[in-house]
């Protein structure tokens, strides 16, 4: 996919066709991409999504390794919209949130990042 919010919709199981959530979506999304600009991914002067046109080549381009950036933008955005109840599966998230956090950290300051 394409699109940064259909991509984000499909990993918190809503509808494509369901724009009843889009506002919180985009505000989530929009948050995590500022915390990926602040750790060096994306355009140095931020991105934002204001619905389902921007791509994630507009934000970081055709890198291979954007497949890290969705599934960390997507995570984020999970446990902020539809956050699991079992504190087990809470737990299992938030460690592949660190992990992938950490991986993009290093990709970016110790991997060479463009």
């Amino acid at each position: 996919m394409d699109s940064i919010l259909n991509s984000v919709k499909k990993i918190v199981n809503v509808s494509l066709e369901d724009d009843s959530f889009d506002s919180d979506l985009i505000i989530y999304t929009n948050t995590i991409l500022a915390v990926l600009t602040q750790m060096g991914v994306g355009p140095a002067t931020g991105f934002v999504i204001t619905g389902a046109d921007e791509t994630w080549d507009e934000f970081v381009g055709d890198d291979i390794r954007i497949q890290l950036i969705k599934t960390y933008v997507g995570l984020r955005v999970r446990m902020m919209f539809d956050p699991p109840t079992n504190s087990s599966a809470v737990q299992a998230f938030d460690n592949s949130i660190q992990e992938t956090q950490w991986r993009i950290y290093a990709m970016t300051n110790y991997g060479g990042w463009t």
